[in-house]
């Protein structure tokens, strides 16, 4: 096979290409000098012209690149040498890369001239819908699994602490009662009133038709003091302290703080989770409480302007709705609620892995699943209460 030659001059240095036989039926192209594709793009055309045009076509021969005669190459050279290496593979060629020496073997080495290795990641699968719901099944029994152990863990700390009150810190219950509660009060207040005025002008639409407005009072003060409140309270408190319990554990346990904790034998869940659970616990039923008294001043103030009513029959009238029981059992609700959301909130952010991304959604799916169990825990609710008769 005959040879070819051609002889660039460049900027820098002479870089020259040559394509050779190599004695065992296939070719070489030989290459010396400074490969600076920065300085003299020609240098790589004379390459390519002397692959020829069809160089990614099969059947053309076994064609090596030697570089033995390379003293200097740039980042973009390698990466063309290398990209060049792939189309003979591809056409049959072989295309190995020989004689790299000094710097030139570290750049190819950079920009990946060793030998193509078949990946160690599994290849990516389509899985079908049962299969993806089975994952998500499984996934979801873990999670439940974890949640069960930290509520088991809680139910202990509880358990000890009142046998020693002094194993809480107090303190830091005050602060987050702080934060739970009265920081709270002010959306929980603005949502309440709002629904109990939704909650008479949708009802006094079509009472009034019978004559028969002044039972809006006897629906807005059941709905509101039986479910609303405290649903919506718990719900409120899911998308606020739920979210900061997963945002504010979940960064401590990507930082390391949590355990750093282990380490030193303080249990996590007395130090961080009690006190947020106890603060909870303790200032929803009184956020429920907030709840029900504006939920039921919005509904008077549509009897009173939109319905003609006076505000001394719209009061009478809710007071003969809703006795005692109404009330302790939305009571007990925002209790349990508020319990979920503790826990929930806790349990994702101690369980967070994956840095700034994983915290961000230990975050979303504590509001989330929060928010999916105060709704099946209030049906539940109200099942039991209707089969008791409460």
């Amino acid at each position: 096979m005959g040879s070819s030659n051609s002889t660039v001059e460049s900027l820098a240095a002479i870089f020259s290409v040559e394509r050779v036989p190599d004695g065992e039926g296939g070719e070489r192209l030989h290459m010396g000098g400074e490969l600076r594709f920065q300085s003299r793009p020609e240098d790589w055309r004379s390459v390519l012209d002397l692959v020829g045009p069809s160089r990614a076509q099969r059947g053309q021969g076994r064609l090596d690149l030697d570089l033995a005669g390379v003293e200097g190459i740039d980042g973009a050279s390698a990466a063309l040498v290398i990209q060049l290496r792939s189309d003979l593979c591809a056409a049959g060629r072989s295309g190995v890369i020989h004689g790299a020496r000094g710097q030139v073997a570290r750049v190819l080495e950079l920009y990946g001239s060793h030998p193509l290795q078949p990946s160690e990641k599994e290849a990516p699968c389509r899985q079908g819908a049962f299969d993806q719901l089975g994952a998500a099944t499984v996934r979801k029994w873990g999670e439940t699994r974890t949640a069960l152990a930290l509520a088991g863990e809680l139910a202990v700390e509880l358990g000890r602490t009142v046998l020693s009150p002094r194993r809480v810190s107090w303190s830091e219950c005050v602060v987050q009662f702080g934060r739970v509660g009265p920081d709270s009060l002010p959306i929980v207040v603005l949502i309440h009133f709002l629904v109990g005025l939704i909650l008479a002008l949708q009802s006094a639409v079509q009472l009034d038709q019978f004559g028969a407005a002044i039972y809006a009072a006897d629906l807005v003060g059941l709905s509101l003091v039986r479910e609303l409140a405290p649903l919506m309270t718990g719900i409120l408190l899911a998308g606020r302290s739920g979210a900061s319990f997963a945002a504010e554990l979940g960064t401590m346990r990507v930082s390391e703080e949590v355990d750093a904790l282990e380490t030193l034998g303080i249990s996590p869940v007395r130090y961080l989770v009690l006190p947020r659970f106890l603060s909870l616990v303790i200032a929803a039923p009184m956020l429920t409480l907030a709840a029900n008294a504006v939920g039921i001043l919005g509904g008077l103030a549509i009897g009173v302007l939109a319905l003609g009513l006076s505000p001394v029959a719209y009061w009478s009238r809710t007071v003969l709705a809703i006795d005692m029981t109404d009330i302790v059992s939305g009571l007990v609700k925002s209790v349990v609620f508020a319990g979920l959301v503790a826990l929930i909130g806790c349990e994702r952010g101690l369980a967070t892995r994956g840095g700034a991304a994983g915290v961000g959604r230990a975050t979303t799916s504590a509001v989330v699943t929060t928010i999916f169990y105060l709704v099946v825990a209030d049906a539940l609710f109200t099942y039991m209460f209707n089969l008791y008769g409460v």
